[in-house]
């Protein structure tokens, strides 16, 4: 597309609709992407305990929309198990930071979240991504005695010119480090 400046005498000259729409959105900001990090696990509900509790977050209450879908018959009751005494999806959970938005009709977080699904296989090798936890300035010892507490295994720590972090380990073998 070729541009030509633009002069104080051009004002009644047509615009051309795709140069509208750039106008137009280049005018208004743009609105961030919505996203979840899926994470892969044998036992989903386990992992949502852990990662809640280490992360400070809440495990979503999907149970409005599990009964709707019940009801409707468009779920079926081996696809629900109990969790913390509210119905659940048996495959999959997310857990979400407290503060952020959800919709109260299905429960789901609108925010930052973690989703946890069910798969047959476990874990073989390094993780691809990882999370790393930021518990705050000389707080690092005691981050990963509590995660060490909740389930998590230190797998080594690292020191180097760039840093020091500790790599540890969730439930199930998935890879994190604490800074």
């Amino acid at each position: 597309m070729t541009q030509t400046p633009a002069s104080s005498s051009s004002a009644a000259s047509p615009t051309s609709p795709a140069s509208e729409s750039e106008a137009a959105s280049a005018a208004v900001p743009p609105t961030p992407v919505h996203w979840k990090l899926v994470i892969d696990a044998a036992d989903p509900h386990a992992q949502a305990d852990f990662w809640a509790a280490a992360l400070h977050y809440t495990a979503e209450d999907n149970a409005a929309l599990i009964e709707r879908l019940l009801e409707t018959g468009a779920l079926p009751g081996a696809a629900t198990v109990e969790f913390h005494g509210r119905s659940a999806f048996r495959d999959l959970i997310a857990v979400r930071h407290p503060d952020d938005p959800y919709d109260p009709d299905s429960g789901t977080g609108l925010g930052r979240r973690l989703l946890f699904q069910r798969v047959p296989e476990a874990k073989t090798a390094k993780n691809r991504l990882h999370l790393d936890l930021h518990p705050g300035a000389r707080r690092r010892a005691e981050e990963v005695a509590r995660l060490t507490a909740l389930g998590a295994s230190v797998l080594r720590e690292v020191k180097e010119p760039s840093g020091e972090w500790v790599v540890m380990a969730d439930p199930e073998g998935n890879e994190f480090c604490v800074q």
